[in-house]
């Protein structure tokens, strides 16, 4: 849960929008971005253009999606939001349609760990069934995939991830268009050789062993 304030939930929210749209990972309003704070969930507004967005058009809701501050409605997807928030204790949530990742979602039910960075969360990745966007169904389908991942992709339509923090999520989304764009280009060569479970229990020993991902005095 973050403790800022409604306001600068806001503008994090806004920039982080604008950055997706200019990594080329939404596309006009297709998508949507929460963060948790301790009044409720500030959520980007149904329709607002990610390219453009501003904070106005972000909207405070409480845990059962009413509306605590702002002028718009939000979301379409805030049942998907509110969800995580519920399920599993997310800080930030991001919702995306990249283009790669929506591909994979067209002709696999699993994004196979084809890189240790996936495991970061949590390896390979599911796809959950699809459903109307804005459907319980959805939700629910997405709350499912995300057992014991932090990202999941939904079927021909395209990604969540979650995280402690607005950062942790949005690293988790452009690592999961990386890593489905590493898949693409395998699939297109040949049998995709994916870090079977010992593999990946020996990048874990090593990540600990290591601190890898910490910098430190040399």
């Amino acid at each position: 849960m973050s403790n800022c304030t409604f306001e600068q939930a806001r503008t994090a929210v806004a920039a982080a929008a604008r950055e997706l749209s200019s990594d080329g990972l939404v596309l006009g309003s297709a998508g949507n971005i929460s963060i948790r704070l301790d009044e409720g969930i500030a959520v980007t507004a149904t329709g607002a253009r990610f390219e453009t967005l501003v904070p106005e058009q972000v909207t405070l809701v409480d845990l059962d999606g009413r509306i605590v501050a702002g002028e718009l409605v939000p979301t379409s997807e805030l049942d998907l939001h509110l969800g995580i928030y519920r399920r599993y204790g997310a800080g930030a949530v991001v919702h995306t349609h990249a283009p790669t990742c929506v591909a994979v979602t067209c002709v696999t039910d699993e994004l196979p760990c084809v890189h240790y960075q996936m495991l970061t969360f949590g390896g390979a990745v599911k796809v959950a069934p699809f459903a109307p966007f804005g459907s319980a169904e959805l939700a629910d389908h997405v709350a499912e995939a995300l057992v014991g991942k932090t990202a999941a992709l939904m079927a021909n339509h395209g990604t969540v991830t979650y995280g402690a923090d607005l950062a942790a999520a949005m690293d988790a989304t452009r690592l999961l268009e990386w890593a489905a764009t590493v898949y693409w280009r395998a699939r297109s060569m040949g049998e995709v050789r994916a870090l079977d479970g010992e593999a990946q229990a020996a990048v874990i020993r090593a990540a600990v062993e290591s601190k890898y991902g910490s910098t430190r005095p040399s």
